[in-house]
């Protein structure tokens, strides 16, 4: 049985919190998120009340470790998403290993329906991308592909094994996703996650909010092994990675 790693947060150099997250492979997704300790994945219909500078800490360095940042329309909206920026520190990480500024902002809406006024495209260091739904509007895409690369994928829905495809072939390789939990519902159902990060925040919410994941059933569920779980003023930072703790 593989070795999990306990350590406190605040115990670990920023070096080495980049070192916790080193991808096992090139081609990677991981997955994201925060959650209260009975499961609920927003407080107030927001995601940012669970979170803290504990999770933020590993957020940021999941966020400078990424090709690409996924998130759904959804979530950009109710989180207020603006364009990708990171800090001097962390750029400065990325430049050492080659890697561009920051990584490319990537938002999921089946319909398209996006504003491209909006700063998370007209003040974006890089170019984003929009995947949207084949079935979209053509005028709603051509507004789009004014401030952003559009990859329309799906019939009536999003393809998320077409889409993935397509950012890998732009060389978009190590990819986060942010959620929402429809997100992670559909990526579940694909069987396409390979890493969820999620951290249970020392809260009880109650009854009410959604779970992390929503969205389509899945047909089995899927076993994850645990690698590593860093606490942090009672939040717990846990690190799952595909495949059984028998491997």
């Amino acid at each position: 049985m593989p070795e999990v790693l306990y350590r406190r947060l605040d115990e670990l150099s920023d070096a080495e919190v980049y070192e916790a997250y080193e991808p096992p492979e090139p081609d990677w997704l991981r997955v994201n998120f925060v959650a209260s300790a009975d499961g609920a994945a927003t407080l107030g219909g927001l995601s940012g009340p669970l979170s803290g500078a504990a999770d933020k800490r590993v957020f940021k360095a999941l966020r400078a470790r990424c090709d690409v940042l996924v998130a759904g329309s959804g979530t950009v909206l109710a989180e207020r998403y603006r364009e990708l920026r990171l800090s001097r520190e962390r750029v400065r990480w990325r430049l050492e290993r080659g890697l561009p500024e920051v990584p490319v902002m990537a938002v999921l809406s089946r319909s398209a329906g996006l504003d491209p006024d909006a700063p998370l495209f007209t003040e974006a260091p890089r170019r984003p991308i929009v995947i949207c739904s084949g079935a979209s509007s053509e005028d709603q895409m051509a507004s789009l592909r004014e401030v952003a690369d559009v990859i329309a994928v799906g019939a009536g829905a999003i393809d998320y094994r077409a889409a993935l495809a397509a950012l890998r072939e732009r060389g978009l390789r190590q990819v986060l996703c942010e959620g929402g939990p429809t997100v992670l519902g559909h990526l579940i159902a694909e069987d396409m996650v390979d890493e969820l990060d999620v951290t249970v925040s020392p809260m009880l919410v109650g009854a009410g909010p959604i779970r992390i994941a929503e969205g389509p059933a899945s047909e089995a569920a899927r076993r994850m092994r645990l690698h590593h779980v860093f606490e942090a003023e009672g939040n717990l930072i846990l690190r799952y990675l595909r495949g059984s703790s028998n491997d």
